[in-house]
């Protein structure tokens, strides 16, 4: 019978693997779309070119209710995007997988699962996940679907081939309650952060659609693009996720201080992850406000979100690895 740890390595990869399954089915829920895109403008090229030749422009807006149900053809249906509930249910398996691996780590290492890199890597994309399923209760996000899971399963397979360790005790400097507080919420930020970067990410590819649209171009981007909110719309969606994330980093800096004077005697000492973790925090601290700036609106504020997310992933792992200082717990020899 296999241990608590292998059977928590076990669950990993099938976890992995529902996720490739997922944004298998994302993608092609945005094929779907970008199909959707192109039936909705092929009618709108055919009615105006019947309207150009005389015909009668029908009002549907004003036809009755009896001649609603007589020509049920003229009633426009709302498309089912089928795939990406296959996507979501398919995601949602595989947090299933996910969280029971990290639990079963923890289980077997007798303590909280992120001690070291290859848990954080656990957690933190454990995390991505829920919050994106949690979001889609109120909000339907399931279009981020391919950009969520492509990024989970990158940072989780990477992690799973290159940062594994077995089950080690933990250094001294690591037995702290600070341990379980500071770590889960850098890597609840972490998750935030995540959505509103994948969500800058369209907004760019959006604007340049519209900026395209109003210029009259005959290939103004992807046909996808046409069945997801304005830019504006996934700009202020990705400003609320970074709000929320930006109040989880800076908890996250302070509660590193507060830890750092229980384990070394000061609260800051430029240690090269503490140094990281202020100009993430500075990235973006400069996002929110550029956002709440009215010239920095728009395509900058945008790359500001997707530069503050890439910093983190480089503190995660560049830092961590290749990067020597008091916070060297990657469990990496």
């Amino acid at each position: 019978m296999p241990d608590l740890d292998s059977l928590s390595i076990l669950f990993v990869w099938t976890a992995i693997a529902i996720y490739a399954a997922a944004f298998i089915a994302y993608a092609f829920d945005l094929a779907r779309r970008s199909e959707v895109s192109s039936d909705a403008r092929l009618v709108r090229e055919s009615e105006a070119a019947l309207v150009g030749a005389g015909a009668p422009v029908v009002d549907r807006s004003s036809s009755s209710g009896a001649d609603a149900a007589g020509d049920a053809s003229d009633v426009p249906v709302k498309p089912r995007y089928v795939m990406a509930r296959i996507g979501t249910v398919l995601t949602t398996l595989g947090f299933v997988f996910h969280l029971a691996a990290t639990v079963l780590r923890g289980i077997a290492a007798e303590r909280v699962p992120w001690a070291n890199l290859y848990e954080f890597a656990m957690i933190g994309t454990l995390l991505i996940v829920f919050v994106y399923l949690l979001v889609n209760l109120r909000v339907d996000l399931r279009y981020l679907g391919t950009f969520i899971l492509g990024i989970v399963v990158v940072l989780l397979g990477a992690a799973s081939l290159s940062f594994y360790v077995g089950v080690v005790p933990l250094m001294d400097p690591l037995k702290s309650v600070w341990l379980v507080i500071h770590v889960f919420v850098a890597s609840l930020g972490t998750a935030f952060f995540a959505l509103a970067c994948a969500l800058s990410i369209l907004q760019l590819m959006q604007t340049r659609r519209e900026r395209r649209l109003a210029e009259a171009l005959e290939k103004p981007g992807p046909g996808f693009l046409a069945t997801l909110p304005s830019a504006d719309r996934l700009e202020g969606t990705a400003f609320r996720f970074a709000i929320v994330g930006f109040i989880l980093w800076t908890f996250t800096l302070i509660a590193g201080s507060i830890w750092a004077q229980d384990a070394w005697g000061r609260y800051w000492g430029f240690d090269v992850k503490e140094t990281w973790t202020f100009i993430i925090w500075v990235l973006y601290a400069g996002y929110l406000h550029a956002r709440a700036t009215r010239g920095w609106r728009g395509t900058p504020s945008a790359w500001l979100s997707i530069i503050g997310f890439t910093a983190v992933i480089f503190n995660f792992t560049i830092v961590n690895v290749f990067f020597k200082g008091l916070h060297a717990y990657s469990g990496l020899s």
